[in-house]
């Protein structure tokens, strides 16, 4: 059973979420990581049998139109989703309650790790790697992170277990630090000048990008652009760490990940 401090932690963060939800659907990937995430912590706070977890999971969130004649009342909507997620805050702020009125306190209870870490210290020296073609490249940077004693989590190095892209996804996203590597992978330009093609980043590196953007804030995600790219214009005017033409990448990165609090030497650089 986790420390009261952790079990408020994790339902709490999945309490803070709804209201940035709430207006997509159930296909919106957002939406499935957080009910995905949300069933892990109840299910690591109270357990897989739990009366609890019962409850999240029989929640209905799934919009669906009302037959009338022979077509659809598409005014007669019932949206199933935003009732779901009024119920899902009513039972999040049960469980929280809960806890408050009748766990005993932290210095009476187990510690979440054995090891007597708290959760940001286990996770201390792992570095989640966003990379879109260039092998040659990813395993460049994964091997340098390694070589200052880092853990480079890879998604398609990590085993599948019958999930969903995403679900492994946001799995295995639970890191200290993000690097995103950006290179030439895609071209694209506006559909009124389809003639001005840039290079661009991969879909999937440039969503991944916001998700950790969200997920960790701005001071512990580092983009490594590798030539000129069109980038999100969302996020113009961030400084890029680029990496052709010049070695110091690697320095830049490893200031930026200390300055995050990583525990990083900066006196091994000259011996990578």
């Amino acid at each position: 059973m986790p420390s009261k401090s952790d079990a408020k932690r994790r339902l709490g963060r999945a309490l803070e979420a709804i209201p940035d939800l709430t207006g997509l659907s159930v296909e919106a990937p957002e939406f499935m990581m957080w009910r995905r995430s949300t069933r892990l912590a109840i299910s690591n706070t109270f357990g897989d049998s739990s009366q609890h977890l019962d409850e999240f999971q029989r929640l209905g969130f799934d919009s669906y139109f009302i037959l009338v004649g022979d077509g659809y009342d598409m005014s007669g909507a019932v949206n199933a989703y935003r009732e779901g997620m009024v119920s899902a805050t009513a039972l999040l702020k049960s469980m929280l309650d809960e806890i408050d009125e009748y766990w005993e306190d932290d210095n009476s209870s187990q510690p979440a790790f054995a090891t007597g870490e708290t959760p940001e210290q286990g996770l201390s020296n792992r570095v989640f790697v966003v990379h879109g073609r260039d092998e040659g490249l990813k395993e460049t940077v994964a091997r340098f992170l390694e070589s200052l004693d880092l853990e480079a989590v890879i998604l398609h190095e990590q085993p599948n277990e019958g999930r969903t892209i995403v679900e492994k996804f946001e799995d295995y996203s639970d890191v200290r630090f993000a690097v995103i590597i950006c290179t030439p992978d895609d071209v694209g330009a506006l559909a009124s000048n389809e003639t001005n093609l840039r290079f661009r980043p991969r879909q999937n590196v440039v969503l991944e990008l916001g998700f950790f953007l969200a997920k960790l804030g701005r001071s512990r995600v580092c983009p490594l652009v590798k030539g000129e790219l069109e980038m999100p214009t969302d996020y113009d005017g961030v400084l890029y760490v680029q990496m052709e033409g010049s070695e110091d990448w690697r320095t830049k990165l490893a200031i930026e990940m200390k300055s995050a609090g990583l525990p990083v030497d900066l006196n091994r650089l000259a011996r990578t």
